[in-house]
């Protein structure tokens, strides 16, 4: 049994159908075909019914491809500490994120990356503003994924990643959720939550006041499950992030695009990393991370 059979397997599972099997393992259709029957027939099972252009998979197929995927998930865990240990030259990213940042680029961009670097080690460390910038300052980490809130310095590479536009989370319950977006003085008096640590929060209140406009009284939350608990309890409200199109689904929290005399209120969020002593693979890291916010 070949693990190449055993990949073609589950592609055409997870695409449901051959065709998109093909594509994603650069094979033909026919060779797809093909090797699932010879899988079929060392192992003397039956693993898909085929009706037509469509196939369902069988019992002993179900078990099979669950049983598959933890196989191959230990196989490529193996090759991937298999190859760091044969490298032996301990090579680390340090990834510092900014606290309120709350989406998926920087997740996905990491997967990338492990594939791409399988024998890096990348940490993670998650901070205020000021706490990345001085982490940076000090080498305790290697990039930094942060909003811009200094000029940039000619000492970093800055590598502008995108623009994100500022949203209000309120409960469904409260009289603010019926308005298509909120004034800065529209929140006046009503608490702000924010999600930052207590070493922290004095800066992250700072920067809401001073840059962004809010005024009023400030709540902090260790999670954002913590402020969401907070926000459905009728507490306040919580500024947050978002990139790209608006896509929300919560059945007890809404959100309203926040506005300063009707313009709507953005941040631009970037990658920094010293320009001395940089690895290759930072910038290509960067590269990576960009284009996972495009």
């Amino acid at each position: 049994m070949l693990l190449r059979q055993i990949e073609y397997f589950q592609a055409v599972i997870a695409n449901g159908n051959f065709y998109e099997a093909a594509e994603q393992c650069h094979v033909s259709q026919s060779a797809v075909s093909q090797q699932i029957k010879k899988l079929e027939e060392e192992l003397d099972v039956k693993l898909l019914d085929r009706h037509n252009r469509t196939f369902s998979l069988t019992p002993a197929g179900e078990h099979f491809y669950r049983k598959s995927l933890v196989i191959t998930g230990d196989i490529r865990q193996m090759l991937r500490e298999t190859k760091r240990i044969a490298a032996n030259d301990n090579k680390t990213l340090r990834i510092g994120y900014y606290k309120g940042y709350h989406g998926n680029e920087l997740s996905e961009a990491i997967s990338l990356f492990s594939e791409k670097y399988p024998t890096i080690d990348v940490q993670i460390t998650v901070g205020s503003h000021e706490e990345l910038y001085r982490a940076m300052e000090n080498g305790s980490i290697d990039l930094a994924l942060s909003d811009q809130r200094r000029a940039f310095s000619d000492a970093y590479n800055n590598a502008i990643l995108a623009e994100s536009t500022l949203y209000v989370e309120v409960s469904v319950k409260s009289p603010l959720s019926k308005l298509p977006c909120l004034e800065i003085t529209d929140l006046k008096n009503t608490p702000c939550i924010l999600v930052m640590n207590p070493s922290g929060q004095k800066e992250e209140q700072e920067y809401y006041e001073t840059i962004i406009g809010l005024h009023g009284e400030f709540l902090f939350a260790d999670t954002i499950q913590e402020a969401r608990l907070k926000i459905v309890t009728g507490q306040g409200y919580m500024p947050v992030d978002v990139i790209g199109e608006q896509a929300w689904f919560d059945t007890t929290v809404f959100r309203i695009p926040l506005v300063r005399n009707g313009e709507p209120v953005k941040k631009t969020y970037c990658a920094f990393w010293k320009k001395i002593n940089a690895a290759a693979y930072m910038k290509d890291f960067a590269d990576i991370l960009k284009s996972c916010f495009l």
